[in-house]
């Protein structure tokens, strides 16, 4: 997967966790101001059922899917990265990204890989070039 992939990638991902926690906290808040919640002190303990209660229910749920396909696609990414760096003769970025990714430290691993990461494949191909121009006889 090239690095121009793996941006389009994380940049959607981005958007989309966005966008649902945006869709998510709306509805909520929307809920919240039209008392479609039934509250005994500080606890829900049920839903007035009406038309904008199913309405607000259905935006929470298409929210959630959004932000859980946006980690989706975050971890798509983060291995479309460890991939592409893994075909670097230097694996110092491979270990970098693999460790801060594994130690939760994910979305600043990508974000540095995106700022200033190389680009793997490149590599590869212009060293799969070398190799097939110095195969070929003169």
């Amino acid at each position: 997967m090239s690095k121009a992939t793996v941006t389009k990638l994380f940049i959607g991902r981005t958007l989309a966790v966005i966008a649902g926690a945006i869709l998510a906290i709306a509805a909520v808040w929307i809920a919240i101001a039209n008392d479609v919640f039934v509250m005994n002190g500080p606890d829900i303990v049920g839903l007035r059922g009406s038309g904008l209660a199913a309405t607000m229910l259905g935006l929470g749920i298409v929210g959630g899917l959004a932000i859980a396909g946006g980690l989706i696609a975050g971890l798509v990414s983060w291995i479309g990265a460890l991939l592409n760096t893994w075909q670097r003769e230097n694996k110092g970025w491979f270990v970098g990204l693999l460790l801060l990714g594994i130690f939760n430290f994910g979305l600043v691993a990508m974000i540095a890989y995106l700022v200033g990461g190389p680009d793997g494949t490149a590599e590869a191909a212009i060293r799969r070039a070398r190799t097939a121009a110095q195969a070929t006889p003169a």
